[in-house]
């Protein structure tokens, strides 16, 4: 995919809750690429937008097409990996169970080196064989990385990824989606972490279901955008 085509679009797209608008009507275009930071106050509508995006919440009204595709279709799931602010894991697989099953979706190998480099960067290399049942909420957090991050995709969705993660986690999981990035992935990554939404290349900023900043990061008074 060329790097200025549009990957991921939406037209007219929103949601409402009875009379209370969680999202305004938006037109957003994401090309193929890009590194966007979406940032705002808590209810401010970003995990409303993510969830639309994935597929997982249906828009009141409007359209989302990811690779030209309708999001929630098959094909647009076939390249999106999303993961949303709190980690959605069985109670009964371990993490190399978890990373064996999410390969056999995807027709991946499963836990090879690639996964266990991973496994070993986010700091769970030694809990690969436990459930994450009774892990703490970090440590759920860095299995859902694993996760999320061993799938292929073109687009990468990422709700609050920092949040319960460690000094050296939030390092690791930075240089990973410089990795992917570098790889040809496009990330839309919503978070609170100033320090993160200042390294990419593009920020949305939305308040109250409205978009009230989208350009570069480094003009983005970020401290302020992310604010509660």
């Amino acid at each position: 995919m060329t790097a200025d085509r549009a990957l991921l679009q939406t037209t007219e797209l929103s949601k409402r809750y009875g009379d209370v608008d969680a999202l305004a009507p938006l037109d957003l275009t994401v090309r193929a690429g890009e590194r966007v930071v979406l940032v705002g106050h808590n209810g401010s509508g970003k995990s409303t937008l993510l969830r639309m995006v994935a597929g997982l919440l249906e828009p009141s009204d409007g359209e989302i097409r990811i690779g030209g595709a309708p999001s929630g279709s098959l094909e647009a799931r076939a390249i999106t990996s999303f993961l949303p602010d709190e980690p959605v894991l069985y109670d009964d697989l371990s993490v190399r169970e978890h990373v064996d099953y999410i390969g056999r979706l995807h027709g991946t190998d499963g836990y090879g080196d690639e996964e266990a480099d991973i496994a070993e960067r986010l700091g769970i290399a030694h809990r690969i064989d436990d459930l994450p049942a009774r892990f703490s909420r970090g440590l759920r957090q860095k299995t859902a990385l694993l996760l999320g991050l061993t799938r292929p995709f073109d687009l990468l969705i990422v709700d609050e990824p920092f949040v319960g993660l460690d000094l050296a986690g939030k390092a690791a999981l930075v240089e990973l989606l410089e990795e992917r990035h570098q790889a040809g992935a496009t990330l839309v990554v919503a978070t609170h972490d100033a320090e993160y939404a200042d390294r990419v290349d593009r920020c949305i900023a939305l308040r109250d279901g409205e978009v009230t900043f989208d350009g570069p990061a480094h003009k983005a008074d970020i401290a302020k955008l992310v604010s509660v």
